[in-house]
């Protein structure tokens, strides 16, 4: 195997669906030894922010001086960034080597006559555990689940602590409904007597939350209760009981980027029991040095890069924009999955002067039912041209994190 079969045989499970159920994973991870009991990692839930709550407390451990590794997903520029060590993502040799040993198992006729055929999300979770474990091993890793959390395939080991940023509506065929379902499921991941940190829920969610976490014994910690920011224009504190750091300057714009950086400072003094080379500076330093791409991505002072696909992430990015950048004249580019409520997510973002297109994804929205009020971009290559062109107004580049990828990486070409 080279590079591109292995890719190739990776994605070639894509055509397995998505099958909830642990079985699968338990029973090959049984047969690698249980690489996820090797090492150990924080749990990353939610619906928006996951990646950069990730980001973030990856770089407080790593800025600590611990080998931390990270799966994330999905990838923005290259599949390898899913698979990361101190921000590195993992080798193209190292991740041939760590499908070779998988390969085998999975692909035997003994195993999937026993569980089927592996799912593309259950092997990359695999190829995950595996490599933090044998391959490269790491001090510590955060994990950061798939789409749900009960049945999400990185539900196989107990954490040090569970983090939560956002509960809102998406992927409702799979989680259904309400946000009190969607909680139930993500709130899944919770072993007894682990600490849940999350940021600020309905009341609906915190309901769900508190059940679980006093029915398994989870101590809580609940942002704007238990730790808190307080913030100034351009940095702002972090407080909890006695302890606080201020004066901290992210590069991420926005007040969720200051909620998730907060739920990575209270995880990292939940793991300062363990890992004592946490420290106030190493806490400052990590917060400050994150970046995430795609996430209020300044590609150049006027070009912004936002990978907001649901409803709750369009209401973050006008926040953002009105906050930041009120004094110019906002230009936005659109394209969505057809899967996702598109007319909400639109209707949103209506006030600015909005275009939409399409970009090359299966599951992307096509031109032609967008409805007939917005303005159709057939190719937005040319749309972002008017960035150079027009250097005082603001173009913001938005939808689905598989347009953004795309835009990205031509932009990164250029």
């Amino acid at each position: 195997m080279n590079y591109t079969t292995t890719l190739n045989w990776i994605h070639s499970h894509k055509a397995n669906g998505r099958r909830p159920s642990l079985e699968r994973m338990h029973y090959l991870l049984d047969l690698l030894d249980n690489p996820q009991d090797k090492f150990p990692a924080v749990h990353v839930v939610g619906t928006n922010g996951k990646g950069s709550t990730t980001s973030f407390l990856q770089h407080i451990l790593t800025s600590s001086g611990y080998k931390t590794g990270t799966f994330t997903s999905p990838f923005i520029t290259r599949f390898n960034e899913r698979i990361a060590i101190n921000g590195e993502q993992i080798s193209d040799d190292d991740l041939v080597q760590t499908a070779q040993a998988i390969k085998p198992i999975v692909e035997s006729d003994s195993f999937q006559e026993k569980v089927g055929k592996v799912t593309e999300f259950e092997l990359v979770t695999t190829l995950m555990f595996y490599y933090f474990a044998k391959i490269n091993p790491v001090d510590i890793a955060v994990i950061e689940a798939g789409i749900g959390g009960t049945f999400d395939s990185t539900n196989v080991f107990v954490a040090q602590a569970v983090i939560c940023p956002s509960i809102s509506i998406d992927h409702q065929d799979t989680l259904g409904n309400t946000l009190a379902e969607i909680a139930g499921h993500k709130a899944g991941v919770l072993k007894p007597n682990v600490p849940f940190i999350f940021g600020k829920m309905a009341p609906e969610v915190k309901e769900v939350f508190y059940q679980k976490s006093v029915s398994l014994g989870c101590p809580t910690y609940e942002i704007d209760k238990d730790f808190f920011i307080t913030e100034n224009k351009k940095t702002f504190t972090f407080i909890q009981n006695d302890f606080s750091i201020s004066d901290i300057s992210l590069k991420m714009l926005g007040h969720h980027q200051k909620s998730n950086a907060a739920l990575a400072a209270m995880t990292a003094l939940i793991l300062q029991n363990n890992f004592s080379k946490i420290s106030r500076d190493s806490i400052k330093n990590g917060l400050e040095n994150t970046i995430w791409a795609g996430r209020c991505e300044l590609i150049t002072p006027n070009l912004m890069l936002d990978g907001a696909h649901n409803e709750d992430s369009i209401a973050k990015l006008i926040d953002v924009l009105k906050n930041e950048f009120s004094e110019k004249h906002i230009h936005i580019l659109f394209a969505g999955l057809s899967r996702k409520p598109l007319d909400t997510m639109l209707e949103e973002l209506s006030d600015f002067d909005l275009y939409v297109t399409t970009f090359n994804f299966y599951q992307a929205q096509d031109l032609s039912d967008y409805p007939e009020k917005y303005q159709k971009i057939p190719d937005y290559k040319k749309w972002l041209q008017q960035a150079e062109q027009n250097p005082n107004d603001m173009f913001v580049v938005t939808g689905s994190l598989y347009f953004i990828s795309e835009v990205r990486n031509y932009l990164l070409n250029q």
